[in-house]
């Protein structure tokens, strides 16, 4: 369970669905020893030294990569600090382990943090796990939005990370794009908001461009609901408890695809 809640926290800290059924999925992944290793090993920091230990490795990565993305101005604003502060209250981690964390992230802050060093170790040990790797990805990417806006600065620093995890840019800029569309459109489905912007959002949320012919969007819709199908999530480690979750992704690509038919009528 303590590794659920820290994958699950892991998604919601990236504000979107996809994020959540991601974070569970390698919480329930983390779930298998972790704890026991977190606690005998003497917390992140000695888990980092250990590159054999993979789960340990990407915890105190994404701590550490954090506070490095939160420092990138020059400054740790205080929504940073209320983020992390957060973030490590929700995740349920006791008085050490917060400690633990805290210190992962003061060391990414740290001007001599070695960021390259780091990645390329992470990138190693999950080599053959690209879409753990964007997951981290994403997760950094909740961080510079913490703000509600992305300096030049914070940009060539995900740009960085991206590239040490060998993700190109043009996806890159495919996941800063979908983050912000979600995000909208999330919102608009509450809010009573002009047409062509929610038009819009599905657009990228499906991600098609609103010149694709109507069997290109159908082809779309298609795919999104095949990679996000409860059935096949749960087939891939999904716990059965967060299938509802799943079935509210497949819910918000479906009310997209809907919002566009009928607007090409």
């Amino acid at each position: 369970m303590w590794g659920k809640l820290l994958g699950g926290l892991f998604g919601l800290a990236m504000f979107k669905i996809p994020g959540l059924i991601a974070g569970v999925f390698i919480g329930h992944w983390f779930d298998r020893g972790l704890k026991q290793q977190f606690e005998q090993a003497g917390g992140f920091a000695a888990l980092k030294r250990d590159q054999s230990d993979a789960q340990g490795l990407f915890m105190y990565s994404t701590f550490a990569v954090m506070g490095h993305l939160a420092k990138a101005d020059g400054v740790v604003t205080p929504a940073h600090i209320d983020k992390a502060v957060a973030f490590m209250q929700q995740l349920g981690l006791g008085a050490t382990q917060q400690q633990e964390a805290q210190r992962a992230f003061r060391e990414g802050k740290a001007a001599d943090f070695p960021l390259q060093q780091q990645l390329q170790t992470l990138r190693q040990a999950f080599r053959w796990r690209p879409d753990l790797l964007q997951m981290f990805l994403e997760i950094q990417i909740s961080v510079a939005y913490v703000d509600g806006r992305l300096s030049d600065i914070e940009l060539n620093l995900l740009q960085q990370v991206a590239g040490a995890l060998a993700i190109s840019n043009t996806r890159l800029q495919y996941l800063l794009g979908r983050f912000e569309a979600e995000a909208r459109f999330s919102q608009r489905q509450t809010q009573q908001t002009p047409a062509a912007d929610a038009i819009a959002d599905a657009y990228q949320l499906l991600g098609v461009a609103e010149s694709c012919s109507d069997s290109e969007l159908k082809k779309a819709y298609k795919k999104q609901m095949s990679q996000h199908h409860p059935d096949k999530l749960m087939s891939q480690g999904l716990p059965k408890e967060m299938l509802e979750l799943a079935n509210q992704k497949t819910q918000q690509i479906q009310a997209a695809y809907e919002l566009l038919k009928q607007h090409r009528g």
